[in-house]
C-alpha cells in the first residue's frame, strides 16, 4: 500500500486530556487555550462531555466554554455523549458544537466499570442516540474504547470490535474512532487491525486513538499509517488518561504526532510551532511539567511550516 501524504488530527485534550487533571482549571483558561488550538490550524477540536457534574466536575463548565470559545468559523466542535440523558443536555446548545461522539468499551468488564452497563445495554442507547444525532443535522462520531485489548479481560478480539463498528455505522455514524484506551496496543497489531478495519468499513472515516501508556503510541501512529489510516486523535502536551484503571497515562501528544508526520513528509495543515506553544501553556497553567518530548526539544528546524 503507498503511504497516506495527508492525514486528519482531532485534537482532544481540552475534554480528554482536561478531565483527568486532579486541580479544577479556570474557565477562562480553558478558553485561551481552546483558542489557541484553533489558531494552529487544527480544524477538529473535543471541547466538552455532557456528563453529570459530580461524575467528572473538572468538565462542569463545558457549555460555558463552548459558548466562549472564539475558534475560525471552518474549526468543527465536537462534545461527547454517555446516554440518551446527557445527549438531551447536549442538544439544548446544539448551536454551539458540529459533532457529536458516542463510545462503547469493546471489553464487556471495561464498559461495566466505566458507564455502569452491559454493552449490548450501552449499544441500544447508541443506535437510538446515534440516528436523534443525524436527524438533527450533526455528525456522528462512535468510540469503541478497549479496542486493542482490556486491562481487566486481556485481548479483545478484533472481530467482535469490527462488528461493533458495523453496528455504529448501520445506525448513521460516519466515523468510528478506535481506542487504545490503557495503551496495549503493538505497532505489529496496529498494522493488522487497521488494515483490516479500512477494507470493512468502506466510507466510514477510520480513526486511531493511541495512548503512550508503554511508550508505543508514535509507533502505532506510524504502523495504522501505512496500514492506510488517515485520521487520529492526539492530546497536545500528552494530556489524558483513563480513569478506569486508575494509572494509564495521556494520549500521545499532538506535537509529537505531529512533529512526526512533517518530518516524513505528510502533510496535517498544522502549524507545529504553535501547537508546541499551546502545551507549553498548558504546562504553566497546570503547574507542573508535561511529558511531550517536543515541548522539550521543539521542533527540528526544517520540518516546522504547516503542511
Amino acid at each position: 500500500m503507498v503511504r497516506p501524504q495527508r492525514v486528519q488530527i482531532r485534537e482532544v485534550g481540552p475534554r480528554d486530556g482536561f478531565q483527568n487533571e486532579p486541580e479544577r482549571i479556570p474557565t477562562d483558561d480553558k478558553v485561551r487555550l481552546i483558542n489557541a488550538l484553533g489558531r494552529a490550524g487544527l480544524k477538529r477540536i473535543e471541547v466538552a462531555s455532557f456528563v453529570r457534574p459530580d461524575v467528572i466536575p473538572q468538565l462542569a463548565d463545558g457549555v460555558e466554554v463552548l459558548s466562549r470559545i472564539d475558534v475560525p468559523d471552518d474549526v468543527k466542535l465536537m462534545v461527547l455523549v454517555p446516554n440518551s440523558k446527557g445527549l438531551d443536555n447536549a442538544l439544548k446548545v446544539r448551536e454551539t458544537f458540529h459533532e457529536v461522539a458516542i463510545f462503547v468499551s469493546a471489553s464487556e468488564t471495561h464498559n461495566k466499570k466505566n458507564v455502569n452497563r452491559t454493552v449490548d445495554e450501552t449499544m441500544a442507547d447508541n443506535d437510538v442516540m446515534a440516528r436523534r444525532i443525524v436527524a438533527e443535522g450533526l455528525d456522528c462520531a462512535a468510540v469503541i474504547a478497549t479496542s486493542f485489548g482490556c486491562p481487566f479481560e486481556g485481548k479483545v478480539d478484533m472481530g467482535r470490535v469490527l462488528d461493533l463498528a458495523e453496528r455504529f455505522a448501520e445506525a448513521g455514524a460516519t466515523e468510528i474512532g478506535f481506542g487504545d484506551t490503557t495503551g496495549m496496543c503493538n505497532p505489529a497489531y496496529a498494522s493488522q487491525f487497521f488494515a483490516a478495519a479500512v477494507e470493512r468499513l468502506p466510507g466510514i472515516e477510520v480513526t486511531a486513538h493511541f495512548h503512550n501508556t508503554r511508550g508505543q503510541g508514535l509507533a502505532n501512529a506510524y504502523a495504522a499509517l501505512e496500514a492506510g489510516c488517515t485520521s487520529f486523535e492526539s492530546s497536545f502536551g500528552e494530556l489524558g488518561g483513563c480513569p478506569v484503571p486508575a494509572g494509564s497515562t495521556g494520549n500521545i501528544a499532538t506535537e509529537d504526532l505531529v512533529s512526526m508526520f512533517h518530518e516524513m513528509d505528510v502533510e496535517t495543515g498544522l502549524d507545529l510551532r504553535r501547537i508546541i506553544e499551546a502545551a507549553r501553556e498548558a504546562q504553566l497553567v497546570l503547574g507542573r511539567k508535561l511529558t511531550s518530548h517536543s515541548i522539550v526539544a521543539g521542533p527540528i528546524e526544517w520540518a516546522v511550516t504547516a503542511r
